[in-house]
């Protein structure tokens, strides 16, 4: 379930841009204004005031706020305005582009996102980027990681609830196989990974641990050898076995780095998950810590951040 607070009786998206206007003459801006209008309004009503705002204004209303406020509230603010695909093909280009790949949020959007969401930000990175993502992830990496990535980004996976159980147990077993003979990089793995079904994945995952007493990503975690490729096996298996416990565990690891480096990553997971099933996330993650979310952002971020992303997570 989102999180997302939308008031009952919602202003026009002219009387919101023009509100916004007002929060921007001065010296500085203000930024509770913003905050109390942007931080409660749905992708539609977001498109809406910005469309408003250039047709009253002359001006683009993003490219007003990046001039207006600065640092991670910035970020997060811009992330949020872009429409949901346009602001993942943001983000996995950000990924792509840093010194070591991010595949992280590339596994994230090819494993838990629906076929159709996927095939929509791979539409919306043409469009900004002029490339296709299958390319530019292809150009940044190597070998077989390379061949790993490439074929998630490019999958369209069945999305239907169908589940053959004597598929999933030959496939447990081969994947069983593989990793006991440490040859995680071959075609079958990888074919199995990035084409069948989500539902199809857990029942060989299911599978995997009934016939072998461990999960298959406790299996991988114990072993050292291609460290980086494991490490992608793990990410698409939890994404795919547990979302709301992998999100989780990308929150948690950002928050202890709040300060540090990884403001990115929770505001990642707010902006992008506050409309779809934020509420799961916060509940894994007062399951798993003992304290709430809001309590974790509230004690570790600062500032207008701090008060957008609470916001975004329904205060």
């Amino acid at each position: 379930m989102a999180t997302l607070i939308v008031p009952r009786d919602v202003p026009s998206a002219n009387v919101d841009a023009e509100a916004l206007r007002t929060a921007f003459k001065g010296w500085g801006s203000d930024e509770k204004a913003i905050i109390s209008i942007l931080a409660h309004r749905n992708a539609i009503q977001r498109r809406h005031i910005r469309i408003a705002y250039e047709q009253l204004f002359q001006e683009d209303l993003i490219k007003r706020l990046e001039s207006e406020i600065s640092g991670h509230f910035e970020r997060a603010v811009y992330r949020w305005m872009l429409d949901p695909e346009d602001r993942d093909a943001v983000l996995a280009n950000i990924a792509i582009r840093k010194p070591k790949e991010d595949f992280a949020v590339l596994v994230e959007l090819s494993c838990i996102y629906s076929p159709e969401e996927l095939l929509g930000v791979r539409r919306a990175y043409q469009h900004r980027y002029k490339r296709s993502l299958e390319e530019d992830v292809a150009a940044s990496t190597n070998d077989d990681l390379r061949t790993l990535l490439v074929g998630l980004v490019s999958a369209y996976r069945y999305n239907g609830a169908d589940v053959d159980l004597s598929l999933a147990k030959s496939e447990a077993e081969r994947l069983e196989r593989a990793i006991r003979d440490k040859t995680f990089y071959h075609e079958d793995v990888v074919r199995i990974l990035t084409t069948r079904s989500r539902p199809q994945l857990v029942a060989t995952f299911n599978h995997y641990k009934d016939a072998y007493g461990i999960s298959i990503s406790e299996q991988l975690s114990s072993d050292k050898a291609g460290k980086e490729f494991t490490e992608a096996l793990r990410t698409i298996i939890e994404c795919i076995d547990d979302p709301y416990q992998y999100y989780e565990k990308v929150v948690r690891n950002a928050i202890k780095r709040v300060g540090k480096s990884d403001e990115d990553a929770l505001t990642r997971v707010v902006v992008s998950r506050a409309e779809k099933d934020l509420r799961q996330i916060k509940e894994a993650y007062h399951k798993r810590n003992s304290v709430t979310l809001d309590d974790a952002v509230s004690k570790e971020t600062s500032g207008d951040y701090k008060r957008f992303i609470l916001a975004l997570l329904g205060n």
